[in-house]
């Protein structure tokens, strides 16, 4: 039975690092009062085990930490008040969790009262597909939902495909005010990386002088994950990249991201701009950086000198960090090391002091002496909680504020 008095109920589907901390940024906020999560599996030998889950983190530390602080002396306040069916009481919050269905058609939102469900199960990806057998990202919907949004970009199976009028993708502080409660039903969060990346784009393609970027391309020196392995292992059938298969915590990994791909959907003038990017996996737990690479056609001053500078640069990031990407991205002026960034509430944090160009004359027939100045600039992002489960937090609220 759902509790009337309930303001809003939330579902999240999958309970994985994204599920679980998007858990944790909901109960630090109070704009749902009551949690609905799908397993789709009983997990552990009892509910208890899955509350001990629930709780403690070998990245971030313990829930009560994050919620109250070190010096907190409030007493931890969490209580099974229904093993059977899953429901928990977190902090004067109730959460319910149901373990017996995997597809999401039949996962019952609507009983639930959940008009917003988060996808973080990263198994339905495609908005195309309406048949699979194992289920789809539209089932939510099938299931009683009113919008899904999914926590990883979308993938279109087939080359052919089309992006469907109703999705679509976004990143909070970027591009979410486009969202459009009458016709967009399925929306995809981005990753990660597209996330930060798309916050140090938004301020450049904005200002006047930085717009006219020539080229472009980045490496993120990301952090580990579940995908992959804690020791080498033999590759599956047909696997085409064996660095997958090694080992997480020994290595350095080179990878490929989609973050160019999917920046074009959140900043559809990057679709004017080459733009290439690149991954290399890195033993930490969280906490990635981002290296941008850029090349513009600059304008110099009235004495001959390059208008675009490191000084430039950073007050473009300055301004647009006290204006409308505010409480989203940073300009740091100190010298960071990752751990300094975990947990960080931030989109992007820039590293400031670490901003560098380098201004050449090109001969571009029929033009000589054409100024280029080639930029690059550093952005960290707690990859897990700070930077993608807040900014995904974050939509969610929008969405569900706006369905209203």
């Amino acid at each position: 039975m759902i509790d009337i008095n309930c303001k809003t109920t939330i579902g999240i589907n999958g309970f994985g690092r994204i599920g679980k901390l998007t858990l944790w940024n909901m109960l630090l906020k109070d704009d749902f009062d009551r949690i609905v999560i799908n397993l789709g599996r009983e997990a552990g030998k009892s509910l208890a085990n899955l509350v001990d889950y629930a709780i403690y983190d070998s990245t971030y530390g313990n829930l009560h930490t994050f919620l109250f602080g070190f010096g907190s002396t409030k007493e931890p306040d969490i209580e099974i008040t229904d093993e059977v069916n899953g429901e928990v009481n977190f902090y004067g919050k109730k959460v319910k969790f149901l373990r017996s269905e995997r597809n999401p058609e039949r996962i019952p939102w609507g009983q639930e009262g959940a008009r917003v469900v988060i996808d973080t199960t990263g198994k339905f990806v495609d908005p195309t597909d309406e048949s699979s057998p194992n289920g789809t990202l539209r089932g939510h919907i099938a299931g009683g939902a009113r919008k899904v949004i999914l926590s990883a970009p979308f993938k279109l199976k087939g080359k052919s495909k089309t992006l469907p009028e109703d999705a679509v993708m976004m990143v909070y502080g970027v591009n979410h005010r486009n969202f459009d409660p009458m016709n967009h039903h399925i929306i995809s969060a981005a990753s990660c990386t597209t996330t930060a990346l798309a916050h140090m784009m938004k301020p450049l393609l904005d200002h006047e002088e930085t717009s006219a970027i020539l080229t472009a391309s980045m490496s993120t020196i990301h952090s580990m994950t579940n995908s992959q392995n804690v020791l080498d292992a033999v590759p599956s059938s047909g696997t085409s990249d064996l660095r997958k298969n090694r080992a997480a915590g020994y290595n350095i990994i080179l990878s490929t991201t989609g973050a160019a791909k999917a920046l074009e959907y959140i900043l559809p003038v990057m679709k004017n701009i080459g733009f290439m990017a690149d991954s290399v996996r890195v033993p930490v737990p969280t906490v990635s950086l981002i290296n941008l690479n850029l090349t513009f056609h600059t304008p110099l001053d009235k004495d001959g000198f390059p208008k675009i500078n490191r000084d430039f640069i950073n007050n473009v990031y300055r301004e647009a960090a006290a204006g409308m990407q505010k409480d989203l991205l940073y300009l740091s002026e100190r010298q960071n090391v990752s751990s300094d960034l975990k947990g960080q509430m931030a989109a992007c944090v820039i590293e400031g002091n670490d901003t560098h160009t380098r201004t050449g004359f090109v001969d571009i027939p029929p033009l000589s002496n054409v100024p280029v100045t080639h930029a690059k600039i550093f952005g960290w992002y707690d990859n897990e909680l700070g930077s993608y489960v807040n900014c995904l937090t974050k939509l969610a609220v929008y969405i569900s504020k706006a369905i209203a």
